[in-house]
């Protein structure tokens, strides 16, 4: 994570997310098994509004999404889709509880993220893979890797633009996966027709890559804050296991998985916060620095910039 990288921004971030390193054996492919993320931010403003513009007592801010035509192994058009759209509705719903909107009537801000690469539902080498993450099933899990990048990125560059704001906001996802390779403790024995019905083990996972699993039920992304302890914006997709196979796995009810879910996702945000709160330390202390040094500079020249004075010739 890296801030201050556009110079004709107000403020401007850099997330980048390296993928998990697989251990499975030797390569068979060139084509990598997981995608990165890679997520670029620029904030424009705050600036005032034209003046045929409608008064209004609080900042209009205005979000932006769009994927780069080669941020997926599908190329993606230059026109905005629903799904970027999408993606759009629910950063701004994470940013607008955040900033202090009452500072700045009749301004607007615009936030941009550009998806330079973005988390991929399936490994690109299964064209035609069964079960949620493949063609023909849910699908849709990157979007949600990919909306809690924004979140992160979307703050450090709010942050770095110097727009005041309640709290630093962090994204986290966490997914319930099946794990079809273990055995239901109990399955055996429990009688003809009940040991069928029940579903594969599942497990919650944070930061899930839908690449590295064969079926993905259900996931959930928080934006959260911290130290008021709120949820600005949450999206669950998927179901959560049926009250079978948890009362014979675990004797919880499908509402205690999603809290589950749910304290899951925000644990994840909370990991991610700490490289947020890091990277806005390190960006400050040599803003700090640059400004002394600038001061030691003039003091030293008597208040007078030599290095501004022209030779004209001719």
């Amino acid at each position: 994570l890296k801030t201050g990288l556009t110079p004709s921004a107000s403020g401007s971030a850099y997330l980048e997310l390296d993928p998990p390193s697989t251990n499975n054996g030797p390569l068979t492919s060139l084509i990598a098994p997981t995608s990165a993320l890679k997520l670029t931010c620029a904030v424009h403003g705050p600036r005032p509004l034209p003046r045929s513009a409608p008064f209004t007592p609080h900042i209009l801010l205005s979000t932006h999404v769009k994927f780069a035509p080669f941020a997926a192994r599908q190329r993606r058009g230059y026109i905005r889709d629903a799904s970027e759209r999408d993606l759009a509705v629910h950063l701004e719903t994470a940013l607008r509880g955040v900033i202090i909107g009452d500072r700045w009537p009749k301004s607007g801000v615009e936030v941009v993220i550009t998806v330079l690469e973005g988390e991929e539902d399936r490994w690109w080498g299964e064209e035609a893979g069964g079960g949620t993450t493949g063609l023909g099933g849910v699908g849709g899990w990157g979007m949600m890797t990919v909306l809690a990048g924004c979140i992160t990125v979307a703050s450090a560059a709010i942050a770095d633009a110097g727009i005041d704001c309640v709290d630093l906001v962090s994204g986290g996802v966490a997914a319930i996966v099946s794990t079809p390779g273990q055995t239901s403790k109990g399955r055996q024995g429990l009688g003809p027709g009940l040991g069928k019905s029940l579903s594969p083990p599942t497990q919650v996972v944070l930061d899930p890559s839908p690449a590295e699993h064969e079926q993905v039920m259900a996931a959930c992304v928080v934006a959260h804050l911290p130290f008021r302890d709120e949820i600005t914006e949450l999206w669950f997709k998927g179901d959560l296991p049926s009250s079978s196979t948890a009362e014979a796995e675990n004797p919880t009810s499908p509402t205690t998985m999603l809290d589950r879910l749910i304290d899951q996702a925000v644990e994840a945000a909370s990991g991610a916060r700490t490289v947020l709160e890091e990277e806005l330390r390190e960006a400050a202390e040599f803003k700090f620095k640059r400004n002394e040094v600038n001061k030691q500079a003039k003091s030293h020249g008597k208040g007078k910039d030599t290095s501004s004075d022209v030779d004209m010739s001719g």
